[in-house]
């Protein structure tokens, strides 16, 4: 369910044209509406989200493609998304009954949001028109003052969770602004509900536009949609607010247009993540949910993981993850891979799998961020809009700056074999930094260009604290080549196929430029580990045994620099 959403319910959705799954293996839902785990007989790559509305006070005509309840009979290894958070909610309120299985709640608001009051004063409320985690949408329209008779969305929620919703208003409130975002007008309550008003975008799902082409984009129209989702979850992402269910349905057009802009709703399940945190609730939507969020440690990258799920249905309109049941589902998210074998994908550029590939990776290290996605050269020539800032830049240059001067100089070896289309990004990203005129860098700079990008949900996320880490800039100034060894990911350069060129290529640089006899003694002294740490247990495979210089595998793990999984591992 959106925000906002333009479609009235309709119980007579009919199957795509040109589906691209056989009628015999869809399967019908039973006659008395429990469709647990199955797969909707209209949409062949489309799963609803697991966490149905418990709470809404009317029945409506159930759309084609809205929530069937489900009701869990049995425990699912790992646990059902929609379990967990009926569990979380009980839990989290003691006050409030409990909520009964796909039952309703009659619980009024027992708490004060300090939202405003008079929402029936204001706004005189149509139709339903979605459906969603918490609660239901409905069309409405201003009813006096200049805006009188302006249409709008308002999303009633009844307050059984009353942290999730004050934390939904709170970031649509800050977030409010974006392009590819729903204005926020205002959030209202009263004894039975909260209702949060905002732009009501008449376009239909992102959903509704995949089935009308029977499942399938070009290239070139699939580069649009995917352009407007990333630069709203990068958006998203520097602000510090992680979506955790995106999703076809999660996406509106402002209009019928095939030019209209697309929208992100529903931040029901969105929350704040400092750069340095792991969430651990599982939310989410079966088919989109990233490996990460069922081992329960996930961040930001969780958001990729949906999008690489959502490019891919777009390219070759089926589901990259597919089973008749959750626990099946989860499995294959788990261990399998996605085929890049059956048609379309040998018709599609080298550049479009590659894409879709570095979105799909199980490691959420080696992912790319919003920002990278936008820079892959599958896309970047179709994005006309400046590249936005990265979140993970800063995560890596914290982790240089805290680096032994010997890492920081593998670090540089490795930044010097970067290719044009590696180097892009970090061109774009350091010039978003605004550096003076002498191509340095400082603390200020980065003050500088966040606050140009900032909202409020950044202080909820932290944001200014992690930033107050980088402060060895402080003192001194980085110039664009530091700056290339500072903010290189060494995980996703693994990911690529010609890592080993790199990697090697990085230790003759390094070879050349100063790698020197090194005592074991004086090896972990440089990388700081503690006297507590059997560093020759540890480091002893670092060395080469003839001259004491650092061995190619020590160049490696140098470059990871020594963690506590390094030192367990041994």
């Amino acid at each position: 369910m959106g925000l906002c959403h333009s479609k009235p319910p309709s119980s007579d959705r009919v199957p795509a044209q040109n589906s691209p799954l056989p009628a015999s293996e869809s399967i019908k839902p039973p006659p008395n509406g429990d469709n647990e785990g199955k797969k909707s007989p209209f949409f062949p790559f489309f799963s609803p989200s697991p966490a149905h509305s418990f709470f809404s006070k009317k029945t409506p005509a159930t759309s084609g493609n809205s929530t069937p309840k489900r009701f869990f009979k049995r425990p699912f290894p790992p646990p059902s998304p929609a379990k967990h958070i009926r569990a979380v909610l009980a839990r989290r309120h003691g006050s409030v009954k409990a909520i009964p299985e796909g039952g309703e709640s009659e619980v009024g608001l027992d708490k004060s949001f300090g939202f405003s009051k008079g929402f029936s004063s204001k706004y005189e409320v149509g139709e339903e028109v979605g459906r969603g985690h918490f609660g239901y949408t409905c069309a409405a329209k201003f009813k006096k003052g200049d805006s009188k008779g302006l249409q709008v969305a308002v999303k009633m929620t009844t307050a059984i969770a009353i942290e999730d919703v004050r934390r939904e208003v709170k970031i649509l409130r800050a977030l409010s602004g974006h392009n590819n975002l729903p204005h926020f007008y205002d959030a209202y309550e009263d004894h039975d509900n909260v209702y949060i008003v905002m732009e009501l975008c008449e376009g239909g799902e992102l959903l509704d536009r995949i089935l009308s082409r029977g499942g399938k984009y070009t290239e070139e129209d699939a580069k649009t949609v995917m352009i407007q989702i990333l630069n709203v979850v990068a958006f998203c992402h520097l602000q510090g607010v992680v979506h955790r269910d995106l999703k076809p349905e999660n996406f509106l057009y402002t209009s019928k247009e095939d030019t209209s802009q697309l929208k992100a709703i529903d931040f029901g399940l969105s929350d704040y993540v400092r750069p340095d945190e792991r969430l651990n609730d599982i939310v989410g939507s079966a088919y989109y949910v990233a490996p990460e969020v069922l081992h329960r440690s996930y961040s930001t990258e969780a958001d990729i993981w949906s999008v690489g799920v959502i490019v891919y249905i777009l390219l070759c309109g089926s589901r990259p993850f597919w089973a008749r049941t959750e626990s099946g589902i989860f499995r294959a998210v788990l261990k399998a891979d996605p085929t890049f074998d059956d048609t379309p994908w040998p018709l599609l550029s080298s550049e479009a799998r590659d894409f879709v590939k570095r979105l799909l990776n199980k490691d959420p290290r080696r992912r790319l961020t919003a920002a990278q996605a936008l820079s892959h050269p599958w896309i970047k020539d179709s994005n006309d809009a400046k590249l936005p800032l990265d979140i993970l830049v800063f995560k890596l240059m914290r982790a240089y700056l805290r680096s032994s001067s010997l890492r920081k100089a593998a670090l540089r070896a490795l930044s010097k074999t970067l290719t044009v289309d590696e180097l892009f990004y970090l061109r774009e990203q350091f010039a978003l930094l605004e550096p003076s005129k002498n191509g340095t860098i400082s603390l200020e700079n980065i003050k500088s260009a966040l606050m140009k990008m900032a909202t409020d949900a950044m202080k909820d996320s932290r944001i200014p604290e992690f930033l107050a880490q980088l402060s060895a800039l402080k003192y001194r100034r980085m110039d664009f080549e530091e700056f290339c060894a500072a903010a290189l990911s060494v995980h996703q350069l693994e990911a690529l196929d010609r890592w080993e060129q790199h990697a090697r290529c990085a230790y003759e640089l390094f070879e050349k430029e100063g790698n020197r006899p090194i005592m074991i003694d004086e090896l972990a002294s440089e990388l700081g580990l503690g006297p507590s740490v059997p560093v020759h247990a540890v480091l002893h495979d670092w060395l080469r045994h003839t001259d004491g210089k650092l061995s190619f595998l020590g160049f490696v793990k140098l470059l990871h620099g020594v963690s506590s999984r390094t030192i367990k591992a041994h």
